[in-house]
């Protein structure tokens, strides 16, 4: 946590905006050094009380998440969901932390909802990292959706594919095949296959045309240009 906890008070300190923002600042990074349970029962009323930053609501989240204390849960699915990166990036750290159940499936329900695909990075990095039995049918029914020609989501679609090969199911091997066929995935759609044990004529036979233009070495296909579409982020 301890790399994680700086870049996180760091960046917060960037947002005080006044002397009473940099002594609630400096209390809560004191309860974090602290860890006592009488700190963490603090940080927990920090999160329901009203009126509350939305960065000290963050800090104690992340601390007490990291800490495997579930009351941190709500506050933390909330930024996972949020529209700024940098707080989802932050949120999904502290919950794979967290050791709640029901955080893979809040993740599988952001990762698998067509509305907020463009936030859809950090919860699908989540569920590759959980493992849990939601991981591999939220990352199948993910990619398949953004298996589309110039989809702009392509880093969450990559990042789909990356996961299924760390997870090492077989059967994300049709939906990864697809994927082969998509050239800013293919080198990465090979590397999972071949991780999973698929050998290269299976990859031709399976991938088929991804409407996107062929993989360059994989099944003889010729590569066209890459979609100039960019994602989110």
């Amino acid at each position: 946590m301890e790399e994680e906890f700086h870049e996180l008070t760091d960046r917060v300190r960037a947002e005080l905006r006044s002397p009473q923002d940099l002594v609630a600042y400096e209390r809560l990074l004191g309860l974090a050094r602290k860890n006592t349970p009488a700190g963490r029962e603090e940080l927990a009323q920090m999160l329901v009380a009203v009126e509350r930053p939305l960065w000290a609501r963050e800090i104690a989240a992340f601390i007490l998440g990291c800490a495997g204390d579930k009351r941190a849960f709500e506050t933390l699915v909330l930024l996972l969901n949020y529209r700024d990166p940098v707080r989802c990036a932050t949120a999904a750290h502290a919950l794979g932390r967290l050791g709640d159940p029901r955080t893979a499936r809040a993740a599988a329900a952001l990762a698998t909802n067509p509305l907020r695909t463009a936030y859809a990075l950090h919860p699908v990095r989540l569920l590759a990292e959980l493992r849990a039995p939601q991981s591999v049918p939220a990352l199948i029914a993910t990619l398949e959706r953004l298996l589309t020609p110039h989809t702009p989501y392509w880093r969450v679609a990559l990042a789909c594919v990356e996961g299924l090969g760390a997870l090492g199911d077989r059967r994300a091997v049709p939906t990864l095949a697809a994927a082969v066929g998509h050239p800013r995935l293919a080198a990465a759609a090979a590397a999972s296959l071949a991780r999973l044990g698929v050998h290269e004529d299976v990859r031709a036979e399976a991938g088929g045309d991804g409407g996107d233009g062929g993989a360059d070495g994989v099944g003889g296909r010729r590569e066209g240009p890459a979609p100039g579409a960019t994602g989110r982020r």
